[in-house]
């Protein structure tokens, strides 16, 4: 089964459920940390790194004394990464979407794909869990395609389950990072801003049409109110995690609260039975 586990806002607990509920499955299981902008799985699972790669992306880049400033190339970007500047063309990396409209319809052949660094790729392993961790370039803004290269990864690894530890928000990077999963896991505390950024997560999920359920985390530390909103909405609620001292503690010495506290286990084994009738009801739909 494919898993991802999101939020509507960052802090609340997606790596915190993802590796706990990966700790507690006993088949193999891939964790895909695709929150590439501060991946932090691997604090916690202190896995063996087992490999690494550089990856990169196609950009153009301008052979001056071929062009002759048609700006063909500026028309035909839709993502306004070329811009006229002084009659020639001015590329702009970050907004590149590596389409290769702009060098294929040059009519003098003056651009050039080349590569362009965007991060890394490591690979992990700890026990029956194989951690694929994408790490984003400080200064890059292109998150998507690095997203989608440790997917590819992921699904050439020999797995039972693959867990997706998505970015949080409801931008490019998280709807990526979600597509084709079986169920999503929505993260939240039941706080005004908690609630306010699990509706717009929500509705970001139901817009691409996947099965999910929300983990209230930290209960106790607000109010009632996200519990309220799912159950007036027929949202299923797969865990109640309390807000509870020693599990901070545990958490702030990067630790799996499982491994700890193993009679935790049970919740997360009766998480991983509702996910499984989730994906039932929607396969039968």
């Amino acid at each position: 089964m494919r898993i991802s586990c999101t939020s509507g806002k960052g802090g609340t607990g997606k790596t915190f459920v993802t590796l706990n509920l990966a700790r507690t499955l006993k088949d193999r299981v891939t964790i895909l940390d695709c929150d590439v902008e501060e991946p932090n799985c691997n604090l916690f699972l202190q896995g063996e790194k087992a490999s690494s790669e550089r990856f990169s992306v196609l950009v153009p880049q301008l052979i001056e004394d071929k062009c002759t400033g048609c700006r063909i190339c500026a028309d035909v970007c839709e993502f306004n990464a070329i811009v006229m500047l002084g009659g020639k063309p001015y590329i702009m990396e970050d907004l590149c979407h590596s389409c290769a409209a702009c060098s294929i319809l040059c009519p003098e052949k003056a651009l050039i794909e080349v590569d362009n660094p965007l991060g890394d790729i490591h690979h992990y392993q700890k026990d029956s869990i194989h951690l694929i961790e994408g790490r984003l370039d400080i200064g890059k803004a292109l998150a998507v395609p690095l997203i989608r290269h440790v997917k590819k990864r992921g699904l050439e690894t020999t797995y039972d389950h693959l867990i997706l530890d998505s970015p949080p928000g409801t931008s490019c990077p998280m709807v990526w990072t979600i597509d084709e999963s079986d169920v999503v896991i929505l993260v939240a505390e039941s706080t005004a801003f908690g609630l306010h950024d699990l509706q717009l997560a929500i509705a970001t999920i139901q817009e691409v049409g996947l099965p999910y359920g929300v983990v209230i985390n930290k209960e106790g530390m607000g109010d009632d109110r996200v519990e309220i909103y799912c159950h007036e909405n027929n949202i299923p609620i797969l865990a109640k995690i309390p807000f509870d001292r020693e599990i901070a503690i545990i958490v702030s010495e990067s630790k799996i609260l499982v491994d700890e506290k193993p009679e935790y286990k049970k919740l997360f084994e009766s998480m991983w039975e509702q996910m499984l009738l989730l994906k039932e009801h929607s396969d039968g739909n």
